[in-house]
């Protein structure tokens, strides 16, 4: 069921201490980490310790919590020293897109350029 954690989510392992990360930031409703395979210098993963596949899902059920995640994000951004260099936030929705773990999750890029258009 959607919030609820899911057994054979990675993500969900994670908020539950079962699969190790490197977590700089931690509150009541996120978690922040370090992805495993960073596409820039500075690549936090901004997760809901609750369980929904998407950021849009997220939002529509819990739009508190999806506002969590963007307020973590700026945090990581300033713990990283990003913020006067610009840092970027991207929520992948979907396959197509480019997501592999399907449970919403922001990813803090910077310390690079950061050309426009991604991908």
């Amino acid at each position: 069921m959607a919030g609820e954690r899911q057994a054979d989510c990675l993500f969900c392992k994670i908020v539950a201490g079962e699969v190790p990360a490197t977590v700089l930031r931690e509150t009541d409703t996120t978690v922040a980490f370090r992805d495993i395979n960073p596409q820039a210098p500075t690549h936090v993963l901004v997760i809901p310790k609750v369980h929904y596949p998407d950021a849009a899902s997220l939002a529509a059920a819990e739009p508190a919590i999806a506002a969590d995640i963007l307020r973590e994000s700026a945090e990581v951004a300033a713990l990283e020293r990003t913020v006067d260099s610009g840092y970027r936030i991207v929520f992948n929705t979907g396959s197509g897109a480019g997501q592999t773990v399907f449970h919403a999750h922001a990813h803090v890029l910077g310390g690079r350029g950061l050309n426009w258009p991604p991908g």
